[in-house]
């Protein structure tokens, strides 16, 4: 079956003229199949809600594709009239944005919401208008006479549950969550949570669910895709990457948040900050927080992207069948410590010894 969406290669920058733009979104391959949820997470500003913005076809000035493809159905998004974009807006291709407040008119009753934006894609009558948005209401468990509320009048939960049944009013087949669950407390998370994957298999949609939060991720998403500086560092399933990251940055993540069960264990923070887009460091981006950075190798080289089983894939160094050969320090293989010697063993990840194995 072909995919809905196929992100290729692509970078997405900002900038009002050639000489001043700044690359936000680097090389990014991404996939997503019909009725799929592909997850997106990483630290802020690290590009996820513009290459979402990308994918969707929003991107608006200074934003702009520098390079690659944003295949939806086929169809390059890129390369489509405004006009065009507008057509498949809602009506194939939908987005649920993390500020709901902001989302809808603060002057203008829901019901009247619904009218407007199915009127704009053909829905002309005002009865099938409102019967779609009962429907709509229904499904996402809000009372009807809320329809007739205007968006203050609803508690934040009840705000983003009408903003979803907005999005999903004309059954895209494509639908963007922007952390959908953001200042949210954690009941009303679950609950919203738990009803976006009955829609899901109910309506059959494809997923791209962006979120910091990877226990979340893990609990609704197929597959899930790491971002750092702008580029996918790990793609898993999301249980395999649950089990073991593979990428450093990754298994950082994962251990900033607590278990829900077990032994009680020590968090361990990702010092450092992510870096400065405009000025990115040699080599690897993360290199100057990796705890298992390899001196003379991920500073310097740009990290290949490796397959390391079949639905994973990781950029890293550590998983590299061959490293850019570079000369030791003067003090032997000792003295770079627990940042490993950079020696491959017998197919496990560098710097690690044979019995020590890969974290996959």
């Amino acid at each position: 079956m072909p995919p809905l969406l196929e992100v290729r290669d692509l970078y997405i920058g900002y900038g009002w003229d050639e000489r001043n733009v700044t690359t936000i979104v680097r090389g990014v391959n991404l996939t997503v199949a019909p009725g799929e949820v592909v997850g997106l997470a990483g630290e802020s500003g690290c590009g996820k809600t513009t290459l979402a913005f990308a994918a969707a076809g929003l991107l608006e000035p200074p934003g702009r594709a520098l390079a690659g493809q944003v295949l939806f159905e086929g169809t390059n998004l890129l390369e489509l009239p405004p006009e065009q974009l507008r057509a498949l807006h809602l009506a194939r291709i939908s987005m649920v944005f993390q500020a709901s407040m902001n989302v809808l008119n603060p002057v203008t009753r829901i019901r009247e919401q619904f009218k407007d934006a199915m009127k704009a894609h053909g829905v002309g009558s005002a009865d099938e208008a409102s019967a779609r948005a009962k429907e709509m209401f229904a499904r996402v468990k809000l009372p009807e006479r809320f329809l007739d509320a205007y968006p203050h009048q609803l508690s934040g939960g009840m705000r983003q549950r009408a903003v979803i049944a907005l999005a999903l009013c004309l059954e895209p087949k494509l639908v963007f969550l922007d952390e959908p669950t953001t200042a949210l407390d954690v009941v009303v998370q679950r609950s919203i949570i738990q009803m976006l994957n009955d829609l899901r298999h109910d309506l059959g949609f494809g997923v791209v669910f962006i979120t910091h939060d990877l226990s979340l991720l893990v609990e609704i998403a197929d597959r899930i895709a790491i971002m750092y500086a702008g580029a996918i560092v790990e793609e898993a399933p999301a249980q395999l990457l649950y089990q073991g990251p593979e990428h450093p940055y990754t298994a950082a993540l994962m251990s900033a948040f607590p278990p829900v069960g077990g032994k009680r264990k020590r968090l361990e923070g990702l010092a450092g900050q992510p870096p400065d887009l405009r000025r990115l460091p040699p080599g690897c981006a993360f290199a100057p927080r990796c705890t298992r950075f390899i001196q003379g190798t991920c500073d310097t080289v740009a990290p290949p992207e490796v397959r390391t089983t079949e639905g994973r894939r990781v950029s890293c160094h550590l998983y590299a069948e061959t490293v850019p050969s570079r000369p030791l320090p003067e003090a032997g293989p000792e003295a770079l410590g627990s940042r490993g010697n950079g020696a491959r063993v017998a197919g496990q990840p560098i710097g690690l010894s044979p019995g020590e194995g890969a974290t996959n």
